[in-house]
């Protein structure tokens, strides 16, 4: 059974005026099995962070069910008894560790405050459990009682990572949390929570836009474009054989230490990434694709299964194994 379901989740923002809607997240159904670690890429806007936002709770989606461990947190489901422990059980690591820390207050107030929302600990066994995760993130006791101004970049996202996990949740949403640091400091935070999951036995959704880090902890990949998932597959078996034109272009885009080295057509982008407030019809992706067809234009792929069982893509003519564009499909349009 999978700890976290989202079934057909969507998110609108009103535009001004309140007659027109930003659609961040559109139609995304996924699901995360116990003790697993979901990639989330895409390019800056194609709607991670909301998505992310949706399934913690502090966006209420529009349209569809997020269920963790059965439990609907997205709607009625999360009051009561289940949905606050739901609450306990699906925590945040935020992507700024600047912004995402209170600067009037102290580490042990920052890092014990879900203790005190969730009625956790008081007192004596409030300190050891504050001081046991502190020193379980990389940072010592003492440094309780300091301000997040007096800390590295790293060492608040190391705090940042301590207040999510302090009431030992079973998941955990890394919303780009190494993006905003430099790049030795991201290795060293990505280790500390390849070592956290395997300790806590924690199960991940990881949102990135640097595939690289996301291979390097994910066991499964979700590519996102302008708010839907457009490929989903087991990692090692996307990075070797992307299906949609769109991931082949974000890998082949990936530096590589190779002068001979040249992109085909097929990986090569045209034009940035249109708003979400003009998200054009059909595939979204048609208008960048350079193997687009008049169908791509007119109908929306629905996710198929043509690359495999485990290996899902929301394309009209799919990459095979050789890199090179399928026959125009003719099945599996949205709701078919």
């Amino acid at each position: 059974m999978a700890l976290l379901e989202l079934d057909g989740v969507g998110k609108e923002f009103p535009l001004r005026g309140g007659r027109r809607t930003l659609k961040a997240v559109d139609d995304v159904t996924l699901e995360v099995a116990p003790g697993e670690t979901l990639g989330i890429v895409g390019e800056s806007g194609c709607g991670k962070s909301t998505l992310a936002r949706c399934i913690v709770g502090l966006h209420r989606p529009t349209s569809g069910a997020v269920r963790f461990d059965g439990v609907d947190v997205a709607g009625d489901g999360r009051r009561g008894g289940a949905g606050r422990q739901a609450r306990r059980d699906l925590t945040m690591v935020f992507q700024d560790p600047f912004a995402s820390l209170n600067p009037r207050r102290r580490v042990a107030d920052i890092v014990g405050a879900p203790l005190d929302i969730h009625h956790l600990a008081r007192g004596a066994e409030r300190r050891r459990r504050i001081d046991e995760m502190l020193e379980l993130v990389g940072l010592e006791p003492r440094h309780a009682t300091r301000y997040p101004h007096e800390f590295s970049g790293g060492q608040r996202q190391r705090i940042g990572i301590a207040r999510a996990l302090i009431t030992r949740p079973r998941l955990v949403i890394c919303d780009e949390p190494v993006s905003a640091l430099d790049v030795s400091i991201q290795a060293q935070i990505l280790n500390l929570l390849v070592a956290l999951r395997d300790e806590l036995d924690l199960t991940l959704v990881f949102i990135a836009h640097d595939l690289g880090v996301v291979r390097h902890i994910s066991q499964q990949v979700a590519v996102m474009y302008l708010g839907r998932i457009i490929e989903l597959a087991p990692t090692d078996e996307l990075f070797a054989r992307p299906t949609h034109p769109y991931t082949a272009a974000l890998l082949a885009a990936v530096p590589v230490p190779d002068p001979t080295r040249h992109l085909t057509d097929a990986e090569v982008l045209a034009g940035d990434v249109p708003p979400a407030s003009a998200a054009p019809g059909g595939c979204a992706f048609h208008p960048r694709c350079p193997i687009a067809l008049a169908q791509c234009r007119e109908q929306r792929p629905g996710l198929d299964r043509s690359g495999g069982k485990s290996h899902l893509a929301a394309c009209w003519r799919p990459l095979g194994a050789d890199g090179e564009p399928s026959a125009p499909a003719t099945a599996v349009r949205d709701g078919a």
